[in-house]
Formats: C-alpha cells, structure tokens, sequence
C-alpha cells in the first residue's frame, strides 16, 4: 500500500511539472511573437536575474508547504537577512563571509523561532509567520533607521550578482540559485529531513504515533528554510548593491504561488524543487513579458493573482480526483 501511495505520488508530481513546463514553453512562444525584444540576450539574462531571488525564495518556502505549513514571512525575513548582511560588511566593515554567513544564520534563526511557535507553542502556522513577518518588518526600520544600507565600501559584494562568468555569461546570482535548487532537491529527495517533511505533509498524526519526533522535524524544516531564505537576501542585497529596508512585502506571495504552481500542494505531502523552479520561471516570463508588451503595472498584480488563483484550484481538483 505504502509503494503504492508512493508511486501515485510520483505519478501526480511528474504530471504537474509537466503541465507547468508545458506552460513555460507556451508562454515563452507568446511572448516571442507578440515581441522580438523577448528572446533578445540582454532580456534573457533579465530574465534570470529576475527569477533568481524569487526562485530562491520559493526553494526554501517549498519545504514548508510540502510538510503541510505555510510562512507569510518569507520576503520580510529576507529583507532582515540583507539588513544584518549591511550592518556586519558596512557598519561593523567586517569580511565579506562573515557577511554572508551572518545572512544566512539571521534567516536560520528566524525558521528556528518560527518553527518553534509552531511545533511548541502550537500556534497556527498562519498565524505564527504572520506574527514574524510584523516582527521583521519593524525591525528593518529600526536597525536601519528606515535608511538603505549601501555598500560601496565592500564592492566585493556588491558585485556578486552582476558579475559575469566568462564563457557562458550568466550571471553569478543565478549560478547561486541552481546550486541551491541543487542542494535542496537533493535534501528533499535523498536526506530523512525530506523523507520526513512529505510524512508530516502527508500524515502528520500517523507518522508520529511511529516514533518519530515531529517537533523537532518542524523546526528543523523551519530553519532550512530560512536558511534559504537568508541566502536570497544575499542574492537581493547584491543585486541592488545594498540593503533596502522596505523590500520584502509580497515577495512570499510570488514565492508561495512558484510553488504551487510546480506541483505542491497547500494540503501537504506533495511537491518538489524542479517544479518550483519552473513556477519561478512562469511568474518571471510572465511579469516580464507583460513589462515588454508595455501592460500598466496594475493589469500585471491582475495577471499574477488570476495565475495564483488558477493554481490553488487545480490543486483542488487534483485531490479531489485523488
């Protein structure tokens, strides 16, 4: 029954990338046509760029929604992971991997604390990232004074996303976006943390009458999301060359709808890192193919909340046909 289950699973998720592959095809065609600026190189790279932290952000976001939970505090942790990365490299002119590493362990701890409220204090996991995404919205303004942090003096880092690799000339952002879809499909799918995410995803009760400590796994799933989360702080930092107090709202919406969009499923149990990846890249083809086109900026926020919408409710009727 088990391999069963497990093989429908498999099933379900290679259909919905699929589909959502499918989609990013025919939007790319599209968008060729209606403009040749589309498939330009410059608009490529664009592109990439532009999926990049988003798609970072939905990698790590993914682990919580296949174990069942959502976090609302996703792009405000991200923003306080960047403001920590200015403090340490420009006010405190530290070295740029304590930076870095300061970033990523701001994003940890912030998973750590959401996870706990969650796993200990049993909150709703709604309400406890809703409670973390106010915290780190003031604590934005508040370290910095409601002021960017620049980082002139550490060019390093500030150039860590618009610098080249030669050959191929991508971006070194998006390099550090594959290697953590890397790393994370690899936790998700080989590691006992993704082996227990899709248990507590799928049946969190039955998979701790068997032992296994589902508090701690929650946090643990918490923290590596954030951990994940910090690095797309980086990522974001680096791309505008400093830390900016007021980004970060809305950017767990896109994040969220890459996911669901891949094949997660809101209920728990489902997903997976390609999927997510690719959700990625139709929310960015598809905000950047509308920009080219000249669509206002309000048809866009339309355009992507009528796509978020369209994605929850064929995860309806995939469970439902379950």
């Amino acid at each position: 029954m088990e391999k069963y289950t497990r093989s429908r699973r498999i099933n379900s998720k290679a259909m919905q990338t699929l589909l959502a592959f499918s989609s990013l095809i025919l939007l790319v065609i599209i968008f060729s046509i209606a403009s040749p600026v589309f498939l330009t190189g410059m608009n490529i790279v664009t592109i990439l760029l532009m999926t990049a932290v988003n798609g970072i952000l939905a990698v790590g976001i993914t682990f919580i929604i296949v174990s069942g939970g959502i976090d609302l505090s996703a792009g405000t942790v991200m923003t306080f992971c960047s403001v920590i990365a200015g403090v340490l490299l420009t006010n405190l002119k530290l070295p740029l991997a304590v930076g870095i590493i300061g970033a990523i362990f701001a994003g940890a701890l912030c998973g750590f604390v959401n996870g706990t409220a969650i796993a200990k204090l049993k909150l709703p996991p709604f309400i406890a990232t809703l409670g973390m995404m106010n915290i780190t919205k003031g604590l934005n303004l508040i370290v910095t004074r409601a002021r960017p942090i620049y980082f002139t003096e550490t060019p390093l880092f500030a150039l860590i996303t618009p610098t080249l690799i030669p050959v191929l000339k991508i971006p070194l952002g998006v390099v550090i976006f594959f290697a953590a879809a890397g790393i994370a499909a690899f936790i998700l799918s080989k590691t006992i943390i993704g082996r227990y995410c899709f248990g507590i995803g799928s049946n969190e009760e039955s998979t701790r009458l068997s032992g296994i400590n589902t508090d701690a796994w929650k946090i643990a799933i918490y923290s590596i999301s954030g951990a994940f989360f910090g690095i797309a702080g980086v990522v974001m930092a680096s791309r505008v060359a400093s830390a900016q107090p007021s980004l970060g709202p809305g950017y767990e919406m896109d994040a969220i709808a890459a996911a669901v969009i891949g094949g997660a499923s809101l209920a728990g149990g489902e997903g997976g890192i390609l999927g997510t990846v690719i959700g990625a890249f139709i929310i960015t083809v598809l905000t950047n193919g509308l920009r080219i086109l000249s669509v206002p900026q309000e048809w866009q926020m339309v355009a992507t909340g009528l796509i978020i919408i369209g994605a929850v409710y064929l995860d309806i009727i995939r469970r439902k046909v379950k």
